[in-house]
């Protein structure tokens, strides 16, 4: 059983504001446990927001001139970044390969990537010193093409328009504009092509961003091949949240999606399991490697090599045997038990590079204020809402309208 699609905006004779306007009351429950979780948390963090901008970053969070990038980068930005990885690999399955069983996720995948991107580089902003100055790139005032980070800029910039465009068809069909969701469509190819171009190349440039750091990152996380490293785990850190988010839209939002779609989730998530368990062997092999050839062996009897052993056995070693084995034999709950332990190791990853494993022998190190983590949880929990009235409203999960199946 599915909800009908949103009616277009001339079949109710609305003007589009009105349209709009209708659009924005709130629908469904309002006292739920999420909304009274992150409501408080919200309205915390945009006052810790206000503070950051009114008083400078340094009266809300811990960091210093020795640790310039802390929980913000570390977490919102390269940690998120990796997570909305699925968005390219989904779309490249879909529209490259021509893997039609995937495509009835390509909308909710591509709309969450297009979120996180959005509301990171809007993180990314709350951590530069000098806010105003982000723009410096775009305009030309002061480009700095030497900088990895003029590379990056472009690239999330490029990407989140591409995502857009991916994304538009969905959108002209919430409002009906037939016309335009006729040319919106045969921009999506293009737009993907050129968004898995970019994704893949800024993937790596997050990684590449620390090349420069080879003194402040400890041994064992830091290396020439970290931009590989971090491209080749963006596949399954994307795929993974792919199969989380999946799951928890599938319970949340059942009525929305039409019983073929429904049958058809434990197929994809079987798959995408085989594809996971692939792309975190090649990593492994890689951290191997990695490892023989820059002799680490004399770090791993200290309590960091302890911490790099709980990485890798923990977090990859024991995921990929849950992927593999769960593949074999169908079982999708330990697919998702996999897949919750393969984001924590993401989250590790990440931050043991930007974090936990930056200025690993200074005296004082740097631990994230409590104001940090609350301006975070906002983030997400902002992304949340945002992406649920999304889902509410448009054909995202449920099927696309009539008019719109016959322009296929």
């Amino acid at each position: 059983m599915r909800t009908n699609t949103p009616i277009a905006i001339e079949q109710e004779n609305k003007s589009t504001w009105k349209f709009l306007l209708s659009e924005l009351k709130p629908k469904g429950k309002i006292f739920t446990p999420f909304n009274i979780i992150s409501v408080p948390i919200i309205l915390a963090g945009l006052v810790i927001i206000v503070i950051r901008f009114w008083k400078g970053i340094g009266s809300v969070t811990n960091l210093t001139q020795d640790i310039p990038w802390g929980l913000w980068i570390g977490f919102d930005v390269v940690t998120g970044v990796a997570f909305a990885g699925g968005a390219y690999v989904i779309t490249f399955m879909v529209y490259i390969l021509n893997m039609r069983k995937y495509k009835s996720i390509v909308r909710v995948t591509v709309l969450n990537g297009f979120l996180a991107y959005v509301f990171y580089a809007g993180a990314l902003l709350l951590d530069l010193g000098r806010p105003w100055n982000v723009i410096n790139p775009i305009i030309g005032n002061n480009f700095g093409t030497n900088s990895v980070l003029f590379l990056v800029a472009w690239h999330f910039l490029l990407y989140m328009i591409a995502q857009l465009i991916e994304f538009s068809p969905a959108i002209a069909e919430w409002l009906g504009a037939r016309r335009i969701r006729g040319i919106l469509s045969g921009m999506t190819i293009a737009a993907v092509i050129f968004g898995i171009t970019l994704s893949m190349l800024h993937q790596s440039g997050l990684g590449a961003l620390y090349l420069m750091a080879q003194e402040k990152i400890h041994p064992l996380w830091y290396s020439e091949f970290i931009p590989i490293l971090f491209f080749v785990s963006s596949i399954f850190a994307g795929l993974s949240m792919v199969i989380f988010e999946g799951s928890i839209s599938h319970k949340v939002f059942f009525s929305q999606i039409s019983e073929k779609n429904h049958h058809a989730q434990k197929g994809i998530i079987l798959g995408l399991a085989k594809i996971c368990a692939g792309a975190m062997f090649v990593y492994f092999f890689l951290q191997v490697l990695v490892f023989i050839h820059d002799k680490n062996w004399v770090y791993i009897n200290t309590p960091m090599g302890y911490w790099f052993l709980l990485e890798m056995i923990g977090f990859v070693l024991v995921p990929l045997f849950l992927f593999y084995q769960s593949y074999r034999k169908n079982n999708v709950f330990m697919i998702r038990v996999a897949a919750i332990l393969t984001m924590l190791g993401v989250i590790l990853n990440r931050l043991n590079v930007t974090v936990i494993g930056f200025r690993w022998d200074m005296p004082v190190r740097y631990v994230p204020t409590w104001m940090e983590i609350v301006v975070t949880l906002t983030v997400i929990f902002v992304e949340i809402w945002i992406f649920r009235w999304v889902i509410n409203r448009m054909p995202v999960l449920r099927d696309a309208p009539a008019w719109a199946k016959d322009k296929h």
